[in-house]
């Protein structure tokens, strides 16, 4: 052959070489390995620590778990491949060897006697599976080139490990393990990592929780195959093999079941949700909420919240006392159900009090039967105390001295406070808030009364809990209450009367403020608390609203409460020194000397001598002005005056008897007037932008 036949032959060959690998990319770009089924796997919620909480079938109802090689131990990968496939990591995906040896057997024996097919073939069939033909194989075949083109040994493997049969809808190394062994494959015995080298050559005949004497004698062909490649000793070798069976199927994690099915619901989407949820302390009070419930009748469910005041996260989340008890509606999460919180909110209608100059805790306020406007408040144990400091009104969770507070603070004024930190309260159709929601006459929620005590236990923001690690934290700088009024709830709530029986631990130095309450009717019964660091949130009750008579606050939820506690870590003690609370009620301001109701301070700040707002009116709606602001203006009194807007000074205190507003927005708000002698007058109005008029 000339030389320029030569170079001919040559560069056809090159260019058939090149036509046919643009062929193969194009198919190979035309038709990529479909790796749906690696994809859809089952869901899976994790605690703090990342260990599984609860696991949610994949969509086609398989317990598919997405593995890589780092979530197997090595011995086991290394099992593996010196059984299934020794020549991995050196062959293309198809091993020339392996399948002229399976051909030599067949044309010898005229039957299979070994197989030919790589894991990469395996993981190819695990993909696509198909009928097991001619044509099949050698669609694998191309498939396991594809892939061994497309991705490394590693991924490969993960991969296979992800969709490996084990038995039933048992698919992976991963599920294998929890199913199996009852943890995850990090770490695995010579046995336990030889059962699940077996499993998936029959996987529906070698179920160790079926046919544990087909599994054992799997498992020990696997041992004694791969004796040599893992340089087992004789004796490591029978001690393996002797190895009782780990054969039963274990249950899945199921832990928090509430709070995954709600991470669920949201995150529909999420191959792995991990929470805050401290899992071991989760479990211990799942078992304690049962006992407790089960000790209070069939009926009754509980719901517990134990909250990280430093970061709002959530470390237990218990929405009903028994998931799995149709008799308590255990299906039901009552952490996020609407009922009446009883007497809960009185700590913040005396902080929002303290806060805005309308009263201190030595206040004095008369405790006797009172009617406001039509309401006729009664207190508990349906006798009066008389004349009482508003510290042990609350600290005795006396009715009539807490709607007294509330009406001078204005139910409105009230609940616009808690909307501005998110937490609304739900009253029935278009009611408008009154004096009953003082004493639980409104909807709300444990998991809103947990935020608002945390906020009183630690820096008085009102945030969202937090569910999962990831949450990004939510920065306001809208605060509630300031140290002042949060130093002084905390320092009343940790004086009041305990539990009967209850006997703090020898040593404990736990400081715990906290308060009870039931609903109308004793349908609900709750107990919310914090010291220096937790929060919990308590209720106790029937799901569906009957009542449980005799079961109330302080006898029935705060012993679980302070159990609860119990299961704490002790938290680091912080400075709580605040306001002193020892001073007498004659030491005071005359304006806080005494609570009177809201028409005998009326009445006096008619008076030429006290002052009083002239403009805007008392229940007066106001249009949001594009540009400036409104001007407020008073009349008589003694200078220098202080104006204040929902409690929050507007300037420094002044002689002039006039100040401007500019509103932040709509809503309701509410004018102090204040002079130097402490009289003062209120005000409440509403803004509305201009627009919202036409």
């Amino acid at each position: 052959m000339s030389r320029r036949r030569a170079a001919l032959a040559a560069a056809l060959a090159l260019l058939l070489t090149a036509a046919g690998l643009g062929g193969l990319w194009a198919l190979d770009r035309a038709y990529p390995p479909a790796l749906e089924r690696a994809r859809l796997a089952a869901q899976v919620v994790a605690d703090r620590e990342g260990r599984p909480l609860r696991i949610f079938l994949s969509a086609d109802q398989a317990l598919r778990l997405p593995a890589a090689v780092e979530a197997v131990d090595p011995r086991y990968l290394e099992m593996l491949i010196a059984y299934e496939d020794k020549r991995f990591h050196a062959h293309p995906g198809v091993d020339p060897l392996a399948l002229l040896r399976a051909v030599a057997q067949v044309i010898r024996h005229g039957r299979v006697v070994s197989g030919a097919s790589t894991l990469t073939m395996q993981t190819a069939r695990l993909l696509e599976p198909r009928p097991r033909t001619l044509a099949a194989k050698l669609i694998e075949m191309g498939r396991a080139l594809q892939l061994e083109w497309r991705y490394d040994k590693a991924e490969i493997l993960g991969l296979y490990l992800t969709l490996a049969p084990f038995g039933g809808n048992v698919e992976g190394a991963r599920a294998a393990g929890l199913s199996y062994l009852g943890r995850e494959p990090r770490h695995l015995t010579l046995a336990e990592a030889a059962l699940l080298v077996a499993l998936p050559q029959a996987p529906s005949r070698l179920r160790p929780d079926r046919f544990p004497d087909a599994a054992r004698k799997a498992r020990n062909r696997v041992l004694e195959r791969v004796a040599e490649a893992l340089a087992l000793t004789p004796a490591a070798l029978e001690a393996a093999k002797a190895t009782p069976l780990a054969g039963r199927r274990r249950p899945l994690p199921f832990t928090a079941p509430h709070l995954a099915e709600r991470l669920r619901r949201a995150r529909p989407e999420a191959a792995r949700i991990e929470t805050t949820i401290d899992g071991g302390l989760q479990r211990r009070l799942e078992a304690l909420a049962k006992r407790r419930a089960r000790s209070l009748g069939p009926a009754t469910s509980a719901a517990v919240l134990v909250v990280d005041g430093v970061d709002r996260s959530v470390l237990a989340y218990l929405g009903s006392a028994d998931f799995h008890d149709p008799a308590r509606a255990g299906q039901v999460d009552m952490v996020g159900a609407l009922r009446s919180p009883g007497s809960t909110l009185k700590p913040v209608i005396y902080g929002l009090a303290f806060e805005r100059g309308i009263a201190h805790p030595r206040t004095l306020v008369e405790d006797a039967p009172r009617v406001f406007g039509g309401y006729a408040p009664r207190n508990f144990g349906k006798t009066h105390h008389g004349l009482v400091s508003l510290s042990r009104a609350l600290q005795l969770s006396l009715n009539v001295p807490a709607v007294a507070v509330l009406d001078r603070l204005g139910p409105v004024a009230f609940t616009e406070a808690l909307r501005r930190q998110g937490v609304t309260l739900r009253f029935p159709g278009a009611a408008r808030p009154g004096l009953p929601l003082a004493l639980g006459g409104v909807g709300t929620r444990l998991e809103d009364l947990a935020r608002l005590y945390a906020a009183l236990g630690r820096d008085g923001i009102v945030r969202p809990l937090k569910l999962t690690r990831d949450a990004k934290p939510e920065r306001s700088s809208a605060i509630l209450l300031g140290p002042a009024a949060r130093t002084q709830v905390a320092q009343i709530l940790a004086g009041a009367p305990r539990p009967q029986g209850f006997r703090p631990a020898p040593g404990a130095q736990r400081r715990i403020a906290f308060k009870t309450g039931t609903s109308y009717g004793f349908r609900d019964a709750w107990a919310l608390g914090f010291d220096e660091r937790y929060t919990v949130a308590v209720w106790l009750g029937r799901p569906d609203g009957t009542p449980s008579p005799g079961r109330f606050g302080l006898g029935t939820a705060a012993p679980l409460l302070f159990e609860v506690f119990g299961q704490l870590p002790p938290p680091e003690p912080q400075d709580r020194r605040g306001n002193d609370l020892r001073s007498a009620a004659q030491d005071l301001p005359p304006g806080l000397r005494r609570l009177r109701p809201r028409g005998e301070v009326l009445a006096d700040a008619t008076a030429p001598s006290a002052p009083r707002i002239v403009f805007p009116l008392d229940d007066s709606l106001l249009v949001l002005p594009p540009e400036g602001g409104v001007q407020l203006q008073a009349a008589g009194g003694r200078g220098p005056y202080t104006w204040l807007v929902n409690g929050r000074p507007l300037g420094r205190m002044s002689r002039r008897k006039t100040a401007s507003w500019r509103p932040a927005g709509p809503g309701f708000a509410e004018i102090t007037l204040i002079d130097s002698r402490g009289r003062r007058d209120q005000t409440l109005v509403r803004v509305q932008a201009a627009e919202a008029l036409e």
